[in-house]
């Protein structure tokens, strides 16, 4: 079966190469990764101890974060070497302070695993999430390299637990330990003989919990919202937009409202400038207005969101009318009632708190005006609501204290 894998990956970066003619997401995936040996040659010495943590993407890397940066404050004497699989995740945190060194991971081939592990010499490998990539386990594990799988999440959908996902709980199994997200993951786990386990939950928690010890201050924010209550829509698409921009047109109360939508390039802001009957401003306009007599903001940069959700009183996060809910934790970090459309799905914070009833999923512009009018008419039930949300932030958070505890043992 191992066979088979290596022809897999061998022929899959033949066709990648083939759709980087027409697609410049993969283009930047091929190029990206031309470069990675010599720039691991170049900046590596044989002195260095080398701590590696591999993330996907963008996601990913936040969940990883919170260790990272334990791993810069208790062991100073390491440098940390990050590597991403999506070029999403690699071009916005490329250069990144937070690690010593940011690279692609290279195709999971056994050559570039073999190289990989001889140029790098890691003492500690870190994968987040979902990321099981053979041919790099097998050679970490063949030099005893400590490897750990963290904020893990397992379902029984997955090839490690069908009938023909022999060689996959064998590559599972060469992990030396694995922290997962819940109990369910853990049986899982327990069901293919697989016992080196610890529920530690999610590391994200951990990341947007300190979202709360930092200056979130934003001047602008606090000219535009005054003493009005403020509604920010989050990450946002044209199906979330349809639906806000109903809302914003009919209501005629003194709401302040915030779209950061997830396209932000020009024509989409204008088009959906023009859709909103109010006075709308664009973040790219405030130096040259008065903010506060606006109805409406589009933010049309990226990088302010975050701050911008401490500024709310009902939040909406974009995506769920599409394939990908974004993230709905930022905004719960800030203890206020939360909106999201019907596709929540294998999101697993959006599922718990729909059924806690923090969050709230809405299916079209009826419900949206319902649901928003009930937040802004019953303070009993806003509290309530913003309670959930905090206390879930709150009761999740220590994963980054157990998984650095561990790593103790082993450095």
């Amino acid at each position: 079966m191992h066979f088979f894998y290596n022809i897999i990956v061998l022929l899959a970066g033949v066709l990648l190469r083939v759709i980087a003619l027409f697609s410049p997401k993969i283009a930047l995936f091929i190029k990206g990764r031309k470069n990675v040996f010599p720039i691991l040659k170049g900046q590596l010495t044989p002195n260095d101890s080398i701590i590696w943590i591999h993330v996907a993407s963008l996601g990913e890397f936040e969940q990883g974060l919170p260790i990272i940066e334990k791993l810069k404050d208790n062991y100073p004497s390491y440098k940390i070497l990050v590597t991403f699989f999506s070029p999403s995740g690699y071009e916005v945190k490329k250069n990144t302070k937070t690690a010593d060194l940011v690279t692609y991971l290279p195709l999971d081939t056994k050559s570039n695993a073999v190289n990989f592990i001889k140029t790098t010499r890691p003492k500690l490998a870190i994968f987040v999430k979902y990321e099981v990539w053979p041919n790099y386990i097998r050679e970490l594990h063949k030099r005893k390299i400590p490897t750990i799988l963290i904020s893990a999440f397992f379902n029984k959908e997955q090839i490690y637990f069908k009938s023909y996902g022999h060689y996959m709980r064998n590559i599972l199994s060469k992990f030396t330990h694995i922290f997962v997200q819940d109990s369910n993951s853990k049986i899982l786990l327990n069901s293919i003989n697989y016992t080196h386990t610890t529920i530690s939950g999610d590391t994200r928690f951990d990341r947007v919990s300190e979202i709360l010890q930092r200056d979130n201050t934003l001047d602008f924010m606090q000219n535009f919202k005054g003493n009005s209550k403020c509604f920010i829509a989050g990450s946002s698409w044209p199906e979330d937009e349809e639906i806000i921009v109903d809302y914003i047109n009919n209501n005629s109360s003194t709401l302040k409202y915030v779209i950061a939508p997830h396209n932000i390039k020009k024509e989409h802001i204008n088009n959906l400038k023009k859709s909103i009957s109010k006075k709308v401003v664009l973040y790219s306009e405030i130096e040259q207005t008065t903010i506060n007599s606006y109805d409406v903001l589009l933010v049309d940069t990226i990088g302010l969101l975050t701050k911008i959700y401490s500024y709310a009183d009902i939040a909406y996060v974009g995506g769920g009318f599409v394939t990908g809910l974004h993230n709905t934790l930022e905004p719960a970090v800030f203890g206020i009632p939360i909106l999201i459309g019907p596709n929540y799905s294998g999101f697993k914070e959006a599922e718990e708190l729909t059924l806690q009833k923090g969050i709230l999923s809405i299916k079209n512009v009826l419900e949206f005006k319902e649901i928003m009018n009930l937040f802004l008419s019953d303070k009993i039930l806003y509290n309530q609501t913003s309670d959930i949300n905090k206390n879930y932030v709150i009761n999740n958070t220590g994963a980054s204290i157990q998984i650095l505890d561990y790593i103790r043992k082993v450095l």
